[in-house]
């Protein structure tokens, strides 16, 4: 058999053996017995002699393995420990000869072969750019000694596109403070989304309240963009100048220490810049996150990626929203008053962040749509 036909044989199994694992181990309760055969089976085709990056790419081997170990975990502690934790050492096993094999196929430099229409790989070569590859990604992340909240990392989103005109600030509501946002000519769509997108807090009176720990604008390096940015140029471009009139910067803005005393609420909360981008969260035109987002949305910019950030907005703060309604249904249960800042002040910094403070109305829309 010639080596190409090799390749593509072993290509097979383990894409088989993948979509086995995914099936009956991550997605189901198999029988202690099916996943040692499994793992035995992974043993012998994914060994570290012949796994390679296009192969861990292509069959997601890496992060359905890293399912397994958890379910493996999970388990144990229900009976046969033993087998269990045995199986949970070889998984973990297989992922770190995995992860030394990429290593010193990376280091070999080797050139990994790429889907048709897929750019070169600048992980490593110190060009910028989105990554090609969650194992390019991984390497970027590991350089820059960030925490990564998922191994493998998710790639970023695609590139965004950004449209040419600028749409006017958003409306306020005298009353509740709320914020209703345009579309742009070109972002119809986004008509729905923004139904329910109604922050109360404008970017500057979060900055101004106190959040982030003051670190947001500290200076960076980008494992989405593989560039380094300055808190100087960074401020500069995102924010206007009269947002931050008369703020400390070293202390609420771009400190390279976070300091939960800055924060309105005195608590800390959110995740770390790694955390953020090995989940995917990060794309290439905002590369500090969500806040610079909607620093630049407020401003009136409109892009492809604003129906995903209103759609994290949603998840998190919307009406139905996790925090909001977590925070409200807390302030009901104590029988107390909207404000009461001794009722999950870590909750209320967090939607701070998120551009929500609660208010007597949003209290009484939920109780509402609650029955509480």
């Amino acid at each position: 058999m010639s080596p190409a036909n090799e390749k593509k044989v072993s290509m097979d199994a383990l894409a088989k053996l993948a979509q086995s694992l995914q099936k009956e181990i991550a997605d189901a309760e198999p029988s202690l017995e099916r996943c040692q055969d499994l793992i035995s089976a992974t043993e012998k085709e994914g060994s570290a002699e012949i796994i390679t990056i296009e192969a861990l790419d292509r069959t997601k081997l890496g992060k359905i393995v890293t399912k397994a170990v958890k379910h493996f975990r999970r388990v144990k502690r229900h009976g046969k420990q033993a087998d269990w934790q045995s199986l949970q050492s070889r998984g973990e096993t297989l992922l770190e000869q995995w992860k030394q094999a990429v290593a010193k196929e990376e280091s070999q430099g080797e050139e990994t072969p790429k889907a048709t229409g897929e750019a070169d790989d600048v992980a490593l070569d110190g060009s910028t750019g989105l990554p090609t590859s969650q194992s390019a990604y991984r390497a970027r992340l590991t350089k820059q000694k960030k925490e990564l909240y998922k191994d493998p990392p998710e790639l970023p989103p695609p590139p965004v596109k950004i449209e040419s005109e600028y749409c006017g600030l958003p409306k306020r509501d005298s009353k509740t403070a709320s914020l209703t946002f345009e579309c742009g000519k070109t972002s119809k769509h986004l008509g729905s989304w923004l139904q329910d997108f109604h922050p109360n807090r404008t970017p500057e009176e979060i900055l101004r309240a106190g959040a982030f720990g003051g670190t947001y604008f500290r200076s960076i390096a980008s494992a989405v963009t593989n560039q380094t940015y300055s808190s100087n140029q960074v401020l500069k471009d995102t924010v206007p100048d009269e947002w931050i009139a008369g703020l400390d910067r070293k202390s609420m803005l771009t400190s390279a220490t976070y300091r939960q005393n800055v924060n309105k609420y005195g608590s800390k909360c959110g995740g770390s810049l790694g955390m953020w981008e090995s989940s995917g969260w990060i794309t290439d035109v905002d590369p500090y996150g969500w806040f610079q987002w909607y620093c630049r949305f407020y401003q009136g910019r409109r892009s492809s990626d604003d129906q995903r950030q209103i759609s994290r907005w949603l998840k998190n703060t919307g009406p139905k929203g996790r925090f909001r309604s977590q925070l409200c249904n807390k302030i009901l249960a104590a029988n107390t008053r909207h404000d009461d800042t001794s009722i999950s002040p870590v909750i209320r910094q967090n939607l701070l962040h998120w551009g929500l403070e609660i208010t007597p109305e949003i209290l009484e829309a939920h109780r509402k749509r609650t029955g509480k």
